[in-house]
């Protein structure tokens, strides 16, 4: 199947959603909600493009869940295109001025600053509530934090606002925020996140820290790993195999 994407024609697979195909063929469509392990949910309507159709009918479609079709035409960067994402943006950072990360690069980028404070008082907050953060979580068979309570009173929390049971300090809520609204403490020994302090174990062969206890504990239940795979971080595990195989 092939569709084009301005201008330049690309492969695609039946079912296969717009914004895969466009970043195969290095496209970039923003995003703020999205990630490669997590299926699409639409929720920031960031990536937003224009598509037409053989008849010439163009519609507007958010690229993380529009399935391809044979022979469609997609623009990502036209100028109702541009015009709804310069607006998305300041909407965003209107809710959580104090964004930092993704958010704050796009905004840079798209030359939006929000509405000056006229709809959110809150100077401090960093969240867009785009749940990526508790959805990474429940993927990862955690669920330790949450969106909790309604209206302009919603947060993303542990359950009863208190230091949950059940994280193990991986941060990987903390890496795919794209406001760096949560905050991951860390030193050569210990991680803190979401009240809770965690011991870091180090990499048996290069020394720096590289998981917590109680998240190799949560993985070796998990995955059935051994003493010996645990005790190397990821990146010293692909170099002893790359020497392994050139040996």
């Amino acid at each position: 199947m092939k569709i084009t994407i301005d201008g330049k024609i690309c492969e695609a697979t039946p079912g296969q959603f717009l914004l895969a195909v466009a970043r195969n063929n290095d496209i970039n469509i923003p995003t703020l909600c999205h990630h490669e392990a997590l299926p699409g949910r639409g929720g920031c309507r960031l990536c937003i493009v224009e598509t037409e159709d053989a008849a010439g009918s163009r519609s507007l479609v958010v690229s993380c869940v529009y399935p391809v079709r044979e022979g469609l035409t997609v623009y990502t960067k036209s100028e109702k295109v541009i015009r709804l994402r310069r607006t998305l943006l300041a909407l965003l950072i209107e809710h959580a001025p104090a964004a930092e990360g993704t958010l704050l690069s796009y905004c840079l980028e798209y030359g939006v600053t929000g509405y000056g404070g006229l709809f959110n008082p809150r100077k401090d907050e960093k969240c867009i509530l785009c749940g990526q953060c508790v959805r990474v979580c429940e993927e990862l068979g955690n669920s330790a934090i949450q969106i909790t309570r309604r209206g302009v009173d919603k947060a993303v929390e542990p359950p009863f606002d208190e230091p949950p049971q059940d994280c193990t300090g991986c941060a990987a809520c903390a890496r795919v925020c794209p406001t760096r609204a949560i905050e991951c403490l860390n030193d050569d020994e210990y991680r803190t996140i979401w009240g809770k302090t965690f011991p870091l174990v180090k990499c048996a062969a290069c020394g720096k820290p590289y998981a917590t206890a109680d998240e190799l504990t949560c993985l070796k239940r998990k995955l059935l790993d051994t003493e010996l795979n645990l005790a190397y971080c990821p990146k010293c595990k692909k170099r002893m195999v790359r020497e392994r195989g050139m040996r």
